[in-house]
């Protein structure tokens, strides 16, 4: 790397050491290796988002099918729930850290491949697929088991709060970038810069340690059942409410709302998604205090329903203006779930004494809901046709994210 990328790199870790030194929230590992993973994520997450959310349409643009669409995302979370039981293997033989450098290294063949899809056609789908799979089975697991470790008891509702306002920051950022980039270039252009990101998000974690022990075994036996299965079935609707949110919805939009709208639905795309930037930092505050006031139970159940009520009205939505007020809607109702629904996952992988199996197994069930979204949809638009089958499913996703709701945290139950 040059000397003027090491200097934004240093850059960007010392505004991000800046911002936490302040508020000493890591037990467990030292600032700089906090710095650096966080450093890490914020490259990695801008990288995913410049490109992640174009990657339906993209294929829907290029003349594939809704049904092929979600029949190849069906198939990437099937293929992601044999993966994640070999993702806790290695997390627990080598340590999260490794795997995250892996998986960010595995990310980069899988941009290039989606570059090439104009030459290489159904074979650069399959490789875009499968090093996806083992990419976002093997980062997800190790970066929640690595967080879930270094958080501070007392304050985790405030470091769940910044790790999203960095990350809403990213996220809100990226996809205009990535569209204007796709508009004025092409999106093979931003799947290449994507990959260069992806490559680049490695290099801060070459030098830091693992903050668990390494050389374990995934263990089975005496696993916390009984205190753990409620929260952990409760991941389909986690799954299921992913797809529904990111896939679905961003592919509603293109068919239903502007059909036909050539290659500038990426600029689109973007800045719809981006307005919702300042409803999130805010969100994530407020509801950081609330977590550690002890409410976070209250948070998650009216974040549940208030995001049900969100899907159950999006198939009425017809103009640009009432998709801005619907993902800030979402933005709103997902961001309170989500932070209070993670909070619990830390205090159960804590308490259960098996720390990466918990979190390895609520994966395999997430993926598992959002299999089944991709099924539900395929079947919705067989039955009833692309436009009517989005609009039935989202009534289906009202229903369904609803188990997010049943988790039953012992934390909440204090």
């Amino acid at each position: 790397m040059n000397k003027h990328n090491s200097d934004k790199t240093n850059m960007i870790k010392t505004f991000i050491y800046s911002l936490l030194e302040r508020r000493h929230f890591w037990r467990y590992a030292s600032f700089d290796e906090i710095a650096e993973l966080y450093l890490s994520r914020t490259i990695r997450i801008i990288a995913m988002n410049i490109v992640s959310g174009f990657t339906s349409v993209y294929l829907y643009e290029a003349g594939y099918s809704l049904a092929f669409i979600m029949g190849f995302w069906l198939c990437f979370y099937l293929l992601k729930i044999p993966l994640t039981f070999y993702s806790g293997y290695f997390v627990a033989r080598f340590g999260p850290k490794h795997g995250i450098l892996v998986s960010n290294l595995l990310y980069v063949p899988s941009m290039v491949a989606l570059g090439l899809m104009p030459k290489l056609g159904m074979v650069s789908i399959v490789l875009w697929g499968i090093f996806m799979a083992i990419s976002a089975s093997l980062y997800h697991i190790c970066y929640i088991v690595d967080f879930s470790k270094i958080k501070n008891i007392e304050h985790a509702g405030k470091e769940l709060a910044f790790m999203n306002i960095l990350e809403k920051i990213a996220i809100g950022i990226s996809p205009i970038v990535g569209g204007l980039i796709a508009l004025w270039f092409s999106l093979q252009v931003v799947i290449w810069v994507a990959a260069l990101l992806f490559a680049v998000s490695a290099l801060p974690l070459l030098k830091t340690i693992e903050p668990v022990r390494t050389h374990q075994k995934l263990e089975f036996i005496g696993f916390p059942w009984r205190t753990t299965i409620r929260s952990i079935l409760a991941h389909t609707g986690v799954g299921f409410d992913y797809v529904t949110t990111g896939i679905i919805w961003s592919l509603f939009i293109v068919v239903v709302i502007f059909p036909g709208a050539g290659w500038d639905i990426y600029v689109k795309l973007g800045i719809l998604s981006s307005v919702t930037i300042l409803a999130a930092i805010i969100a994530s505050y407020a509801y950081g205090k609330i977590i550690d006031k002890s409410q976070g139970g209250r948070l998650l159940i009216f974040s549940v329903f208030a995001n049900g009520l969100v899907h159950a009205f999006r198939p009425f939505v017809t103009t640009p203006a009432i998709i801005v007020g619907t993902n800030i809607a979402n933005e709103v109702a997902t961001m309170g779930y989500n932070m209070a629904f993670m909070r619990g996952v830390f205090d159960t992988a804590d308490s259960s004494g098996h720390r990466i199996f918990y979190i390895c197994f609520s994966d395999i069930v997430s993926n598992i809901g959002a299999a089944i979204a991709c099924a539900i949809l395929i079947i919705c638009t067989a039955l009833s046709g692309d436009v009517e089958g989005l609009k039935v499913f989202f009534f289906f996703a009202a229903g369904f994210v609803l188990l997010i709701g049943t988790a039953n945290f012992r934390l909440y139950r204090k």
